[in-house]
């Protein structure tokens, strides 16, 4: 039996070694050495303090800001110690009432827009932490937040176009825009009168 379990022990110590701890020192050295900045969090600051990630998405609220697509990371939004789906197909009625609930303060915040509303501001992701909207859906808030910040819509279109992100690798996916740096690059415009 003895003979059994002395090379069992090495092996488990071994596998320990290797798997739990040289494999992530590597793994980690080089994250940290190729993609420094994704490896750390990404990490926005602004005047020295930490004001989010533009990996995880995060809630906006205010009228004056670019809201994100909706977090299915209840109760806290956009936790991302919470990260997955809310598993609710289509037929699914708390779906369904979360989706109206949405398009009612969409409406509410911005009664005189009748533009479609774009999906992706009335459903959440697969992951719930999306850091970024379509242009379509920074399109349709464009008018509140120029209403909010007294500017023009035209100053909110052309900040929308300067943080337009493109496809990966020029055809995977679609345009987006990333919500929290767009919103500091609101912050930072000087208002263009409305013309």
């Amino acid at each position: 039996m003895a003979s059994h379990i002395r090379p069992a022990v090495t092996i488990f110590a071994a596998l320990t070694l290797v798997c739990g701890v040289l494999y992530p020192l590597a793994v980690t050295g080089i994250g940290k050495a190729a993609f420094a900045d994704q490896a750390d969090g990404s990490i926005v600051e602004v005047n020295g303090k930490a004001v989010g990630s533009t990996l995880i998405g995060q809630a906006f609220s205010s009228p004056q800001y670019f809201w994100s697509r909706p977090s299915a990371t209840a109760p806290m939004p956009n936790n991302a110690s919470g990260s997955g789906g809310a598993n609710q197909g289509p037929t699914n009625p708390a779906l369904l009432d979360a989706v109206k609930d949405r398009i009612e303060a969409l409406k509410a915040a911005d009664p005189a827009n009748h533009a479609p509303i774009p999906v992706d501001l009335v459903t959440a992701s697969a992951s719930g932490l999306d850091p970024e909207i379509s242009i379509a859906a920074a399109r349709y808030q464009a008018a509140r937040i120029a209403g909010a910040r007294r500017i023009g819509t035209e100053q909110v279109l052309a900040l929308i176009e300067q943080h337009q992100l493109k496809q990966y690798f020029g055809f995977f996916g679609e345009p987006r825009v990333n919500v929290l740096e767009l919103n500091l690059a609101l912050d930072r415009a000087k208002p263009v009168a409305k013309g």
